[in-house]
């Protein structure tokens, strides 16, 4: 749940800071002030999810006193903490009406933001850069535990974050005020899920190229147990049924609809369902 999540996340941040960066912010119904609200709810629970899975809950503090720069945990708890000012950077650039007499400063510094390009389009590169970074960590978290063949490949970090995007891309589609940047966002995701697909192609065929121990872990996807899972609800449903639909939706053959987005936040979640589940199946030694 908190890679789907954090990968999710990372995608409306990245989505988010282009919106901004590009000047569509200047559009009040503009999508980059929908997004940071709902980014900081979900990856809020995002981060309740991986604190349940703490073994010691309380001291979990402890990785804000240090930085450990070859640790990819510690990394990636300064990713996401550092992901908050961004996404609260953005919140501050449009105050609800209903709020600006109660919050009469924040909404004085909101109209000084946005009166300035300049500091828009920082806030918006902090985004794209602090989502880029916490979207590809999701895949590298699990790449870096070389005892599991399946995680242990330097595929993961750009598909987890692909996947991310593709899944944002999907949920933007369907929740953006503006009939444009809902069109935008299905034509992204196209090409999000086309890069995907040959993500995945590289993943298995590394696999398969590799040594005996990776070659029994690919065999999980090739007749194995999680065969129909992948294949099915991961590369069918959740990529290439979606694409065929959104193909036809942007070329104006059928009408754009939920359907296809869907499938992809679905084929998202299942996806690192199968991934973290197949990758605990493997190893290298049966002892």
């Amino acid at each position: 749940v908190y890679l789907f999540l954090g990968g999710l996340v990372a995608g409306l941040m990245v989505i988010s800071g282009y919106f901004l960066f590009s000047g569509r912010y200047r559009n009040t119904s503009c999508a980059c002030y929908i997004l940071p609200g709902l980014g900081v709810m979900l990856l809020s629970l995002g981060m309740f999810a991986l604190f349940l899975d703490l073994e010691h809950k309380l001291y979990f503090w402890r990785l804000y006193t240090t930085f450990e720069i070859r640790s990819p945990m510690s990394w990636g708890a300064w990713i996401l903490v550092l992901g908050y000012p961004a996404l609260l950077a953005s919140l501050l650039l449009r105050i609800p009406p209903v709020l600006r007499p109660v919050l009469p400063r924040l909404a004085e510094l909101s109209d000084r933001l946005v009166a300035n390009p300049n500091w828009v389009r920082w806030v918006g590169s902090m985004n794209m850069l602090f989502g880029g970074l916490l979207g590809v960590y999701t895949g590298i978290l699990l790449s870096t535990l070389s005892a599991r063949p399946i995680w242990n490949s330097a595929i993961l970090g750009p598909l987890f974050l692909t996947s991310g995007l593709s899944a944002a891309a999907a949920l933007v589609h369907m929740i953006a005020p503006v009939r444009e940047e809902r069109e935008l966002m299905a034509k992204a995701d196209n090409g999000f899920l086309v890069t995907e697909l040959i993500l995945l192609g590289l993943f298995l065929i590394g696999l398969a190229t590799g040594g005996q121990v990776h070659i029994d872990a690919v065999g999980l996807f090739f007749g194995g147990p999680y065969t129909a899972f992948f294949w099915v609800f991961v590369v069918l449903l959740g990529i290439v049924l979606p694409l065929i639909i959104q193909l036809l939706a942007v070329s104006h053959k059928v009408q754009h609809t939920p359907i296809a987005p869907i499938l992809v936040l679905a084929g998202g979640v299942v996806l690192r369902f199968v991934i973290v589940f197949a990758g605990q199946f493997t190893r290298w030694s049966p002892v």
